[in-house]
């Protein structure tokens, strides 16, 4: 099995391991007394020692510690200040570069014991399917879109991500849902018998207008989810018919399929109403009065005789209410089913039946429950992700056997079987085992745990059939970067992309935060152009023309383009409508896979000079020197050198997410960039410090958020943060809580300048992203490295990861931060590849 152990990328890992067994032998050469505690006794004690515990920590107590684990997670903290450049403090003496490196050396092969030539993977616990991978896989085992939100309760979250083996417990109430949907999803597409009734079906899109013309898509400001849909508004009277071709007389069953939507807008109801009508041939068979009901769907089902020939299906909606339009209501029509006839004879095999029977039943009984073998075979090991024991198949069989053997139909045995493979621990658990001759205390795992890892760290679902081959045959490790390739660029990696950043940068929070847009605007000297959505209507009218614009058109048209982001721009709705949140968490997810598949620096996540955007978010962010930007598609868009956008810190979901309900919050600012940016979270706020909002001066002017948070930090207790917090946040105070750019707030000019406490000086927030990613583009590569680590492993960085943090972040200063060094980085770490030999942390599927 020595070819197992060759990893494809790793041999320019070798003078990097030689670096680190030096490394070792340099720190065991060192001595506490002698080598380190004089270093810490010139830089470290005036503050942290003799008494003294400023920040929470004396390293007075940490050198007399004698629980070790306790005293390893204190070191920990140590090594993390030294690391980022924080401790001692920018005004303080410093050591010399020497005497950190010593110090970090120590630590890691004194205080923790590492050892380069067996690091240890870490603690994982068993980790199950949460609710986007249990979705995507189902979805990739048996083609049904299952709604996990709307059936599963919330993942509890740790450290950030909903994927932490730790927290995804299973309650008995989460095993019944997991039961009850096992049952769900395979009668909705396994079939129980091999006839069925005929089933043919006229699509919404199959419908011609009759009369006035229903509203556009583009007149709704939204639509349909599907092109396959006949969209109607609440707001407009409309009728549309089409053709039903009937074959054979008898009884049917005819379904009515739809769905009422709508665009969320922030704080605003709509109340009106519509009557719905469907009829056949003339005859009504339904009158139904919608209210607003947005993501509803509704199922109506009415029996009828038909005779051979066309008929006649109308539909149609009449405004029953006057209510101002708000929310862009609207039917869509997906499809109109006819079931039957009612004749044995005339009935047909399921639409899936020779997906999941693809050879006829066999008569004979021994013939039958082989057939039941292969079968249940080769769906449980994609649904375990690994072959299948010979017990755990017997099983199966048998339990399909006690169904199809008392009458009822082989089918109906499979399905049963194929129920229990769903609720199964095997299937609901992500199970791994090592190789079978794994040496050490941390042997590999094997190819198939390899595989699940691999995929589900970028996929977030089962291992796709060319994955499965490779480790079936042992050969994926032998192809690791050929597959990490292909499937960062398969379109199933936009898990990765959107989950990811979604969790790390917060964006996801961007759908469903509330922000009260009049107060937000209320606080800047921007008054509402009750014009302007009509202005702005007429400027895309004559920029759709293009060049069949009229002269007079022409001249209208270049004037309207330097009024638009000057003037009447700033009078358009300000809403965060759903689409225009859609668009705002989009530009962070392609942000980041832009970055990652196109292999570019990761470093352009907080400073760049390009974003994404379509004609909402163009039209909100009002960009100046810019082309207007048409369209519901998002798209890359080059900024000019004087635009302060760029990068995750001024796109509109960090700015929203970050931001109070009615205002910008430059503490939230600033922590997140010490937390998501730097790895350098602020400790938690002493008890009883009163709010922002209490903070009084003697004048008797309103204060501006720069001069609260000046008052504020004079507290002793609350300086220490906030002199790192308050002027990363403020630098972003030029963005509001809708994520537009102002100069004004309260009748002031906003003041972005600031300091950090490391010394650098800045003027606006590009300077600032530009300090960031020149001078403390090592803290950033850490915290992306540790945070990706987090979401690959399942659970949190630890000491034991020191080394491989170390290594990462060093191969990405090498390479220019590239995306896909950290990725691959990751993947053939000994925390990705090898396990804890214990059964303990991780379960065998032998077991």
């Amino acid at each position: 099995m020595s070819n197992m152990r060759k990893f494809g990328t790793q041999l320019p890992l070798v003078g990097l391991f030689c670096l680190l067994q030096c490394s070792l032998a340099k720190a065991q050469s060192l001595d506490f007394v002698k080598d380190i505690k004089p270093v810490l006794s010139e830089y470290c004690f005036s503050c942290h020692a003799n008494g003294e515990s400023s920040g929470g920590m004396s390293l007075d107590q940490l050198v007399a510690e004698k629980d070790e684990s306790r005293a390893i997670d204190e070191w920990y903290r140590v090594l993390k200040q030294l690391q980022s450049g924080l401790m001692p403090p920018a005004d303080e003496p410093q050591p010399s570069r020497q005497q950190r490196v010593a110090i970090e050396h120590w630590i890691k092969y004194g205080a923790f014991g590492l050892n380069p030539e067996s690091p240890d993977p870490g603690r994982v616990t068993i980790r199950r399917l949460n609710q986007v991978e249990y979705r995507n896989t189902i979805r990739d085992l048996l083609d049904v879109d299952y709604d996990t939100s709307a059936n599963f309760p919330a993942d509890d979250t740790g450290h950030g991500f909903d994927n932490i083996g730790e927290v995804l417990s299973m309650s008995p109430l989460l095993l019944e849902k997991f039961v009850n949907a096992a049952k769900d999803i395979v009668t909705s597409v396994v079939p129980v018998v091999s006839r069925v009734p005929r089933t043919r079906s006229v699509l919404g899109k199959q419908f011609e207008q009759v009369g006035p013309l229903p509203e556009t898509n583009e007149q709704m400001g939204g639509g349909s989810d599907s092109n396959d849909y006949l969209t109607l508004s609440y707001y407009s009277e409309a009728e549309a018919k089409a053709n039903l071709d009937v074959e054979f007389p008898g009884s049917y069953v005819l379904r009515l399929n739809l769905t009422s939507k709508e665009t969320y807008v922030d704080n605003q109801f709509d109340a009106n109403t519509c009557e719905f009508s469907f009829s056949v041939d003339g005859d009504v068979l339904l009158r139904e009065t919608f209210v607003r009901q947005g993501g509803r769907e509704y199922v109506f089902d009415f029996e009828r005789s038909f005779t051979p020939g066309l008929h006649e299906l109308r539909v149609g909606v009449k405004p029953t209410s006057d209510t101002t339009q708000v929310r862009q209501l609207r039917l869509d029509i997906k499809s109109i089913d006819l079931v039957g006839p009612d004749n044995p004879e005339l009935f047909v095999s399921p639409a899936s039946y020779d997906r999941f029977f693809p050879k006829p039943v066999p008569t004979d009984e021994l013939a039958r429950r082989g057939y039941a073998r292969e079968l249940l075979g080769a769906f449980a090991k994609r649904a375990f992700r690994r072959p299948v024991n010979e017990g755990d198949l017997d099983r199966l069989v048998a339990l399909a056997e006690s169904v199809y053997g008392q009458g009822d139909t082989f089918e109906s045995g499979i399905s049963q079987a194929m129920i229990a493979i769903l609720a199964s621990p095997r299937f609901l658990f992500r199970e791994e085992s090592w190789m079978v001759d794994g040496d050490g205390k941390y042997p590999l795992i094997d190819e198939h745990s390899l595989a699940s890892r691999l995929s589900y760290f970028i996929w977030s679902t089962m291992p796709d059939q060319e994955l499965t081959q490779l480790a079936d045959h042992g050969k994926l490790r032998a192809n690791l970067d050929l597959q990490i390739d292909r499937m960062l660029h398969d379109s199933k990696a936009q898990a990765l992309f959107e989950n990811f950043i979604g969790q790390w940068l917060r964006v996801r929070a961007v759908d469903n935060i509330q922000i009260n847009a009049d107060a937000v605007i209320g606080r800047e000297p921007t008054s509402i152009d009750p014009e302007a959505d009509i202005r702005r209507t007429r400027f895309f009218t004559l920029f759709r023309k293009g060049v069949h614009r009229t002269k007079a058109e022409e001249i209208e048209y270049e004037q309207e383009k330097e009024n638009y982001l000057r003037s009447f721009g700033r009078g358009s709705r300000f809403e965060l409508t759903e689409e225009l949140r859609t668009a705002m968490r989009r530009e962070a997810e392609m942000l980041f896979e832009h970055i990652v598949t196109s292999n570019r620096s990761l470093l352009e996540l907080v400073d760049c000079d390009y974003t994404f955007l379509n004609e909402p978010l163009w039209a909100h962010y009002q960009i100046a020197g810019i082309e207007p930007v048409v369209g519901e598609e998002m798209r890359l868009v080059s900024l000019p050198k004087s635009s302060q956008r760029g990068g995750v810190l001024t796109q509109g979901a960090t700015l929203v997410v970050t931001s109070n309900p009615d205002r910008t919050s430059p503490v939230k600012r600033g922590l997140f960039i010490l937390e998501n940016i730097l790895g350098t979270p602020a400790a938690a706020p002493p008890p009883d410090i009163p709010p922002l909002d209490n903070v009084k001066s003697d004048s008797k002017k309103q204060l501006s958020l720069r001069e609260t948070l000046a008052i504020h930090r004079q507290d002793a207790l609350c300086s220490s943060c906030h002199n790192q917090m308050d002027p990363l946040g403020l630098a972003l105070e030029n963005f509001n809580a809708l994520g537009r750019y102002r100069d004004q707030e309260l009748g002031q000019a906003i003041d972005v300048q600031g300091k950090l406490t490391t010394g650098e000086s800045f003027t606006s927030v590009s300077d600032l992203k530009k300090i960031l990613v020149t001078n403390r583009k090592s803290e950033i590569y850490r915290c992306i490295t540790e945070k990706l680590m987090t979401y690959a492993l399942g659970r949190s960085v630890e000491y034991t990861d020191t080394d491989t943090v170390d290594s990462l972040v060093s191969e990405l200063e090498k390479h220019d931060g590239q995306a896909q060094t950290l990725v691959r980085g990751i993947i053939h770490s000994a925390a990705f590849q090898r396990a804890r030999n214990r059964r303990s942390t991780i379960v065998s599927s032998s077991d």
